[in-house]
């Protein structure tokens, strides 16, 4: 007899949990409580991002991310670029931290030291002016999240079978049921991947838990005229202190130091500014960083334009025309480490990133347990769940 599971959610987190029940025999449902997925999962660069993991479990664990996005993509029809990525210095200090990250890389990762004339022929958007060199990185990988959030659920109900029912918001989960209003769904598990929602399912748990939330801001060019492309996807040289990967130069704490003197103001809004660039030859731009539980609604003007303002610095393009603005909320655990998992069975699951310890503490205070999955890498690495995961 084949075994049963609910997903609730339909964003990436949850199409990721879909389909590792489904490869693993699973008879899936997923409940989403909007007609289709409209949160975070469609607000992002759609950068899977190998670059940002620091050296070891993480990074391998982005590059089986990325082969398991280039094998969906193709077969699910959905448009993929293997543009790898590129980090433009403008100063000593900017170019000592990819010089050191290059000698503690080089070795595990595809990336090389560009100098000022390879940058200019890696793309034709980097701002010449000042360049002192750049790291190209082979690794990364840009799909379009809108496109990929819309085309996944057929994808995977035609190729796994997977059952979704849309516009159906969960309400309460007492194992084995759970409830959509007056609808009621059994299975034998339950797995919770609704956001940054943590006030509707399992608030005291959530709220026990080292967790906040982030607002993020973004924008989104028009297409670029007569089919110009970027190349790789750009960075800024605030994304170098941004990623844990780059902790591997011992001058990062220089280069902080350098910002916090001169851009301290970006760093209080969490700004690094990067661009990636869509099959139809948009450009999404961003993006920052305010942390909380509840958020103005509202995107602020100034730190669109702080954003813009510094990516002039490092690159320029055919069209710069913004289109849209919009922010996005996602979950974030206030502390680092690796996925913990509960293997308890007949329960609600749960999965976090964070202090393993700390984390299997609090799940052990509760007698019904419940499933997150938090901030595995950028949002499309969601899609690689961990084969420990799961439980008979």
């Amino acid at each position: 007899m084949s075994k049963s599971a609910i997903v609730i959610g339909a964003g990436i987190v949850g199409l990721a949990t879909a389909r590792a029940l489904a490869i693993r025999g699973y008879k899936v449902t997923v409940l989403e409580r909007t007609g289709k997925a409209v949160g975070a999962s469609i607000k992002n660069f759609g950068m899977i991002w190998p670059i940002g993991q620091p050296a070891g479990e993480m990074y391998e664990r982005a590059l089986l991310s990325k082969r398991i996005w280039k094998e969906v993509c193709n077969q699910a029809g959905i448009w993929y670029e293997e543009s790898g990525s590129l980090h433009a210095a403008y100063n000593d200090a900017e170019q000592q931290v990819l010089e050191e990250f290059y000698e503690a890389s080089n070795e595990e990762r595809p990336c090389y030291l560009l100098n000022k004339n390879e940058t200019a022929n890696k793309s034709e958007a980097i701002v010449q002016k000042a360049l002192r060199s750049a790291l190209y990185c082979e690794d990364e990988m840009i799909v379009d999240p809108r496109e990929a959030i819309a085309k996944l659920p057929a994808y995977l109900a035609e190729k796994y079978g997977v059952k979704f029912i849309w516009s159906s918001g969960v309400t309460k989960v007492f194992y084995p049921t759970v409830w959509c209003g007056e609808k009621l769904y059994e299975a034998d598990q339950v797995f919770v991947c609704n956001g940054a929602d943590f006030e509707t399912l399992f608030p005291g748990q959530f709220a026990a838990l080292p967790l906040t939330k982030c607002k993020l801001q973004m924008m989104r060019t028009e297409a670029q005229p007569g089919n110009w492309r970027i190349g790789p996807a750009i960075c800024g040289g605030l994304s170098l202190i941004h990623y844990k990967s780059f902790a591997a130069a011992p001058s990062l704490n220089i280069l902080k130091e350098k910002f916090e003197n001169e851009r301290s103001d970006y760093l209080n809004w969490g700004i690094h500014v990067m661009v990636s660039q869509n099959r139809i030859g948009e450009l999404t731009i961003g993006d920052s960083h305010e942390y909380g539980q509840t958020f103005e609604p509202f995107d602020r003007a100034f730190i669109n334009e702080m954003i813009l303002t510094y990516l002039a610095s490092f690159a320029s393009f055919k069209t710069e025309k913004i289109i849209e603005t919009w922010n996005g909320i996602y979950a974030k655990l206030r502390n680092t480490g690796t996925v913990v998992n509960h293997k308890r069975p007949h329960r609600v699951y749960k999965v976090v990133q964070g202090d393993r310890k700390k984390t299997l503490k609090l799940i052990k205070q509760y007698p019904t347990t419940f499933c997150r999955v938090f901030c595995l890498a950028s949002i499309p690495n969601w899609l690689m769940i961990p084969s420990s995961f799961f439980t008979d």
